[in-house]
Protein backbone atom coordinates (compact mmCIF):
# COMPACT_ATOMS: atom_id res chain seq x y z
CA UNK A 1 0.00 0.00 0.00
CA UNK A 2 2.82 2.40 0.91
CA UNK A 3 4.60 1.66 -2.38
CA UNK A 4 1.48 2.48 -4.38
CA UNK A 5 1.09 5.77 -2.51
CA UNK A 6 4.70 6.65 -3.30
CA UNK A 7 4.20 5.77 -6.96
CA UNK A 8 0.96 7.80 -7.11
CA UNK A 9 2.76 10.73 -5.45
CA UNK A 10 5.61 10.51 -7.95
CA UNK A 11 3.17 10.36 -10.87
CA UNK A 12 1.25 13.34 -9.51
CA UNK A 13 4.51 15.26 -9.17
CA UNK A 14 5.40 14.51 -12.77
CA UNK A 15 1.92 15.41 -13.99
CA UNK A 16 2.09 18.68 -12.07
CA UNK A 17 5.39 19.47 -13.79
CA UNK A 18 4.11 18.49 -17.25
CA UNK A 19 3.94 21.92 -18.86
CA UNK A 20 5.93 24.19 -21.13
CA UNK A 21 8.09 26.95 -19.65
CA UNK A 22 6.47 26.90 -16.21
CA UNK A 23 3.05 27.79 -17.69
CA UNK A 24 0.20 26.70 -15.45
CA UNK A 25 -1.33 23.29 -16.13
CA UNK A 26 -4.58 22.54 -14.38
CA UNK A 27 -4.11 25.91 -12.70
CA UNK A 28 -0.71 24.99 -11.17
CA UNK A 29 2.59 26.68 -11.94
CA UNK A 30 5.57 24.52 -10.98
CA UNK A 31 9.33 24.49 -11.35
CA UNK A 32 12.32 22.79 -9.79
CA UNK A 33 15.69 23.73 -8.36
CA UNK A 34 18.73 21.47 -8.59
CA UNK A 35 19.76 21.87 -4.96
CA UNK A 36 23.18 20.27 -5.38
CA UNK A 37 23.98 22.82 -8.11
CA UNK A 38 22.57 25.61 -5.92
CA UNK A 39 24.80 24.57 -3.01
CA UNK A 40 27.81 24.23 -5.30
CA UNK A 41 27.42 27.71 -6.78
CA UNK A 42 26.26 29.59 -3.70
CA UNK A 43 28.79 32.29 -2.88
CA UNK A 44 27.68 32.35 0.75
CA UNK A 45 28.26 28.61 1.15
CA UNK A 46 31.64 28.91 -0.59
CA UNK A 47 32.67 31.76 1.73
CA UNK A 48 31.49 29.78 4.76
CA UNK A 49 33.35 26.64 3.60
CA UNK A 50 36.54 28.66 3.02
CA UNK A 51 36.28 30.22 6.48
CA UNK A 52 35.60 26.81 8.07
CA UNK A 53 38.62 25.33 6.27
CA UNK A 54 40.87 28.11 7.65
CA UNK A 55 39.60 27.46 11.20
CA UNK A 56 40.05 23.72 10.78
CA UNK A 57 43.60 24.18 9.48
CA UNK A 58 44.44 26.45 12.44
CA UNK A 59 43.15 23.81 14.85
CA UNK A 60 45.24 21.12 13.14
CA UNK A 61 48.36 23.31 13.25
CA UNK A 62 47.87 23.93 16.96
CA UNK A 63 47.44 20.21 17.59
CA UNK A 64 50.57 19.38 15.59
CA UNK A 65 52.57 22.07 17.40
CA UNK A 66 51.56 20.73 20.83
CA UNK A 67 52.21 17.15 19.72
CA UNK A 68 55.66 18.12 18.41
CA UNK A 69 56.49 19.87 21.70
CA UNK A 70 55.53 16.75 23.69
CA UNK A 71 57.70 14.60 21.43
CA UNK A 72 60.66 16.92 21.95
CA UNK A 73 60.17 16.78 25.73
CA UNK A 74 59.94 12.98 25.58
CA UNK A 75 63.19 12.84 23.61
CA UNK A 76 64.90 15.16 26.11
CA UNK A 77 63.57 13.00 28.94
CA UNK A 78 65.40 9.96 27.56
CA UNK A 79 68.71 11.77 27.71
CA UNK A 80 68.16 13.07 31.24
CA UNK A 81 66.87 9.74 32.55
CA UNK A 82 70.35 8.20 32.57
CA UNK A 83 71.72 11.04 34.68
CA UNK A 84 68.78 11.49 37.08
CA UNK A 85 67.68 7.91 37.61
CA UNK A 86 64.81 5.60 36.87
CA UNK A 87 62.36 7.02 39.47
CA UNK A 88 62.76 10.54 38.10
CA UNK A 89 62.27 9.25 34.53
CA UNK A 90 59.09 7.37 35.50
CA UNK A 91 57.68 10.44 37.25
CA UNK A 92 58.42 12.66 34.23
CA UNK A 93 56.99 10.04 31.85
CA UNK A 94 53.75 10.00 33.86
CA UNK A 95 53.61 13.79 33.72
CA UNK A 96 54.07 13.75 29.95
CA UNK A 97 51.42 11.06 29.58
CA UNK A 98 49.01 13.12 31.68
CA UNK A 99 49.70 16.21 29.55
CA UNK A 100 49.13 14.14 26.41
CA UNK A 101 45.75 13.00 27.75
CA UNK A 102 44.82 16.57 28.69
CA UNK A 103 45.76 17.82 25.22
CA UNK A 104 43.80 15.00 23.60
CA UNK A 105 40.74 15.92 25.67
CA UNK A 106 41.19 19.61 24.93
CA UNK A 107 41.36 19.06 21.18
CA UNK A 108 38.42 16.65 21.20
CA UNK A 109 36.36 19.34 22.94
CA UNK A 110 37.55 21.98 20.46
CA UNK A 111 36.70 19.72 17.51
CA UNK A 112 33.24 19.00 18.92
CA UNK A 113 32.64 22.72 19.49
CA UNK A 114 33.91 23.52 15.98
CA UNK A 115 31.66 20.85 14.44
CA UNK A 116 28.63 22.09 16.35
CA UNK A 117 29.25 25.74 15.41
CA UNK A 118 29.81 24.86 11.77
CA UNK A 119 26.72 22.67 11.68
CA UNK A 120 24.64 25.50 13.13
CA UNK A 121 26.05 27.98 10.60
CA UNK A 122 25.45 25.57 7.71
CA UNK A 123 21.86 24.97 8.84
CA UNK A 124 21.34 28.72 9.10
CA UNK A 125 22.52 29.26 5.52
CA UNK A 126 20.32 26.44 4.22
CA UNK A 127 17.34 27.83 6.12
CA UNK A 128 17.88 31.27 4.56
CA UNK A 129 18.06 29.66 1.11
CA UNK A 130 14.83 27.80 1.73
CA UNK A 131 13.10 31.00 2.88
CA UNK A 132 14.47 32.80 -0.17
CA UNK A 133 13.09 30.13 -2.51
CA UNK A 134 9.69 30.29 -0.79
CA UNK A 135 9.62 34.09 -1.19
CA UNK A 136 10.80 33.75 -4.80
CA UNK A 137 8.02 31.25 -5.51
CA UNK A 138 5.39 33.57 -4.04
CA UNK A 139 6.76 36.56 -5.94
CA UNK A 140 6.81 34.68 -9.26
CA UNK A 141 3.44 33.01 -8.72
CA UNK A 142 4.56 29.39 -8.39
CA UNK A 143 2.31 26.84 -6.75
CA UNK A 144 5.17 24.37 -6.28
CA UNK A 145 8.95 24.52 -6.50
CA UNK A 146 10.50 21.10 -6.20
CA UNK A 147 14.05 20.43 -5.09
CA UNK A 148 16.12 17.81 -6.84
CA UNK A 149 19.03 15.87 -5.45
CA UNK A 150 20.48 12.48 -6.35
CA UNK A 151 17.57 10.53 -4.81
CA UNK A 152 14.70 12.94 -5.28
CA UNK A 153 11.00 12.66 -5.96
CA UNK A 154 11.43 14.51 -9.26
CA UNK A 155 12.75 11.81 -11.54
CA UNK A 156 12.26 13.71 -14.76
CA UNK A 157 11.29 17.25 -15.66
CA UNK A 158 11.81 19.30 -18.80
CA UNK A 159 14.73 21.67 -18.67
CA UNK A 160 12.31 24.56 -19.15
CA UNK A 161 11.08 23.97 -15.59
CA UNK A 162 14.59 24.34 -14.17
CA UNK A 163 14.87 27.67 -12.37
CA UNK A 164 18.15 26.74 -10.63
CA UNK A 165 20.28 29.34 -12.43
CA UNK A 166 17.72 32.09 -11.70
CA UNK A 167 17.73 31.12 -8.02
CA UNK A 168 21.54 30.97 -7.87
CA UNK A 169 21.82 34.39 -9.48
CA UNK A 170 19.32 35.98 -7.11
CA UNK A 171 20.60 34.19 -3.97
CA UNK A 172 24.14 35.35 -4.72
CA UNK A 173 22.97 38.89 -5.50
CA UNK A 174 21.04 38.99 -2.21
CA UNK A 175 24.10 37.70 -0.33
CA UNK A 176 26.34 40.34 -1.90
CA UNK A 177 23.91 43.18 -1.31
CA UNK A 178 23.31 42.18 2.31
CA UNK A 179 26.84 43.19 3.25
CA UNK A 180 27.55 39.68 4.53
CA UNK A 181 30.08 39.09 1.75
CA UNK A 182 32.13 42.04 2.99
CA UNK A 183 31.76 40.92 6.63
CA UNK A 184 32.94 37.39 5.77
CA UNK A 185 35.92 38.70 3.82
CA UNK A 186 36.88 41.11 6.62
CA UNK A 187 36.56 38.37 9.24
CA UNK A 188 38.74 36.02 7.21
CA UNK A 189 41.51 38.61 6.96
CA UNK A 190 41.69 38.94 10.78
Amino acid sequence: MKKSLVIVGAVLSLVACNKEGAAPVNGLKTAYVDTSKLFEKSEELKAWEDKAKVKEDELKRDMQKDDQQLRMEAAALEGEAKAKGMQWAQMKAQQLQQRQQELTGKYQQLQEKFSKEEGTKHDSILSRMQKFIKAYGKKKGYDYIFGTVDASNVIYAKDSYDITNEIIKEVNATYKSSGKAEETTAAEKK
